[in-house]
């Protein structure tokens, strides 16, 4: 990924320019501190899984639903993690027509890894650009997220 503005929205720096090229860079770096720690069957594209799957385990349904992919799209995600053993899919307890997805206990063991390269990522980047400017931008952040909410909801 070049570090110029390629993109239209890049080059107009919107506000959704500035917030997804950050993400990127970051996921790409965490990801690649995975792989090299021995996780390496998990690529970018898997962490819309773990980003939305609760601690008790998530519909397959919901799942897509939430991270905005298809059904298919998720299940076929989901499948490539249970074939190395960081998910199961079983039969959800409430309905037992739907997939419920948890966490194994690799996959558990991923995502302490993963939160725990994250919080060292944020440390170095704290010195970087101030720790007052970081914890500034999470502040402006999560306000920014519920000015969001506020909005009003587009037509479907």
């Amino acid at each position: 990924m070049s570090l110029s503005p390629t993109s239209f929205p890049e080059q107009a720096r919107t506000l959704g320019a500035l917030l997804r090229l950050p993400y990127q860079r970051l996921s790409k770096r965490l990801y690649a501190e995975m792989a090299a720690g021995g996780f390496g069957e998990i690529r970018p594209s898997h962490s819309v899984v773990f980003r939305h799957l609760a601690p008790e385990g998530s519909r397959l349904t919901d799942l897509a639903e939430v991270s905005g992919l298809t059904k298919q799209s998720m299940a076929y995600l989901v499948e490539h993690l249970a074939k190395h053993d960081y998910v199961t899919v079983g039969a959800d307890p409430v309905d037992r027509r739907a997939k419920r997805v948890l966490l194994t206990r690799r996959g558990e063991v991923f995502m302490k890894a993963l939160l725990a390269a994250s919080t060292r990522l944020e440390e170095e980047l704290g010195k970087k650009i101030g720790r007052s400017k970081l914890q500034t931008l999470r502040s402006a952040l999560a306000e920014l997220d519920e000015a969001i909410l506020t909005l009003p909801e587009e037509p479907e």
